[in-house]
């Protein structure tokens, strides 16, 4: 049994749930999201408790695999509507800078031309500097869909270390010929 699978997704006051088959909606203060959900797996949503819990049908690798994805997806969805997510980015590099004006965010990242980004509806992006980018909204796989997008305008070079990184992660500097 998945141990990930098997734990009932608790659904805390002020999110709305509509399960209507394989079909889940839910609705929180951030936002709505909508999801299908395969057939080898079922929903069954208890109002009284506030919870919804995973089951599967068969015992082959494939139900056993989208018990626990399911389960996943579901509590993320519940996660994002009430607290939402969030990832940060930020620019290191000579003259390498970010703006968003209107629904497009522009990276001035070291090519001859700026790269401009469209912003999706779902989330808001801003920049607190010109090297910082904050990428906010209530679906987890759109929230870090866009920030690798804008980490691929021009990954990290490992001799200098320029380029668009998370916050916080680590870019090994390699040596250059120099040190031999």
């Amino acid at each position: 049994m998945s141990r990930i699978g098997k734990k009932p997704v608790t659904i805390p006051s002020g999110v709305k749930v509509t399960v209507n088959g394989q079909k889940v909606a839910v609705e929180g203060q951030l936002g709505k999201l909508e999801r299908d959900f395969r057939p080898e797996v079922t929903l069954e949503h208890d109002a009284d408790a506030g919870t919804i819990t995973v089951t599967r049908g068969a015992n082959d690798r494939q139900s056993r695999a989208f018990h626990g994805l399911t389960r996943a997806l579901l509590q993320n969805m519940v996660v994002g509507v009430t607290q939402g997510y969030e990832k940060r980015l930020e620019i290191v590099g000579v003259g390498y800078i970010a703006a968003v004006q209107g629904d497009t965010l522009q990276l001035r990242v070291g090519y001859a031309n700026e790269v401009h980004k469209k912003i999706p509806a779902a989330l808001q992006v801003t920049c607190p500097d010109q090297t910082h980018v904050v990428v906010k909204g209530c679906d987890k796989q759109l929230v870090g869909q866009f920030a690798a997008e804008v980490r691929a305008a021009r990954k990290p070079e490992p001799y200098k270390g320029k380029g668009v990184r998370y916050e916080g992660e680590h870019v090994k500097i390699k040596p250059g010929k120099a040190a031999t």
